[in-house]
């Protein structure tokens, strides 16, 4: 996907833009007679962006930090790696606004430049051995009866997925972990869906077969 450093012409630089403060919503409401009450679509605010309205893109930061930064923690296994993928994704996103062609599709756009972050945070910095997940389902239900052991099989989860291969990491983690649809997985990763099945079979295997062998002993 190409990825212009050009920013929109018609929208000023929110890095060097000063913050605008907004009045209340029930003063915007009483002011303008239009009520807040239901959210603008992703599209009204790119175009709102593209517009010059700087301030609606912050709402689109907001919309998706959570969730996008979630998967960036779990993808790169450090807080501080993550926010500064998640953050080089929203600057490139907002400066290369222009070029999303099909703004009702934002999120899913954004989220293919995230992906692309963390696979180039990954390549350039030495991977840390803990990732956070949160639902190991996916991987094999470990009924444990003490506390201490829930956090020593966690642990053994935690290395066991780090010696995955980036590609079968990402693809296990889109799929048990952020419960994107192969499709969603394939327009976020340009892969087809048959490489991306076997690249969940596979991380699926051997994972599997690292925690079988770290259970039974």
């Amino acid at each position: 996907m190409t990825d212009p450093s050009a920013r929109p012409a018609s929208a000023p630089d929110p890095l060097v833009t000063p913050f605008v403060p907004q009045p209340p919503a029930g003063d915007r409401e009483r002011m303008t007679g239009v009520s807040s009450a239901v959210e603008p679509t992703d599209a009204a605010l790119v175009r709102r962006v593209l517009d010059g309205e700087v301030e609606s893109f912050a709402v689109l930061v907001s919309r998706y930090r959570d969730r996008y930064g979630r998967f960036a923690v779990h993808m790169l296994g450090n807080r501080e790696d993550a926010e500064e993928a998640l953050q080089d994704t929203f600057v490139r996103a907002y400066r290369s606004l222009a070029t999303c062609d099909d703004p009702a599709r934002f999120g899913s756009w954004l989220f293919r430049i995230l992906v692309n972050r963390c696979r180039t945070a990954g390549g350039r910095r030495q991977r840390r051995d803990r990732t956070f997940v949160r639902d190991e389902t996916a991987l094999m239900a470990a009924a444990t009866d003490h506390e201490a052991d829930r956090s020593a099989w966690r642990e053994e989860i935690d290395r066991a997925l780090a010696q995955l291969d980036v590609d079968q990491r990402e693809a296990f983690l889109m799929r048990h972990v952020e419960g994107l649809s192969y499709e969603e997985m394939s327009a976020a990763t340009g892969a087809g869906v048959s490489a991306l099945k076997m690249r969940v079979s596979r991380a699926c295997d051997r994972l599997r077969g690292m925690l079988q062998e770290v259970y039974l002993g």
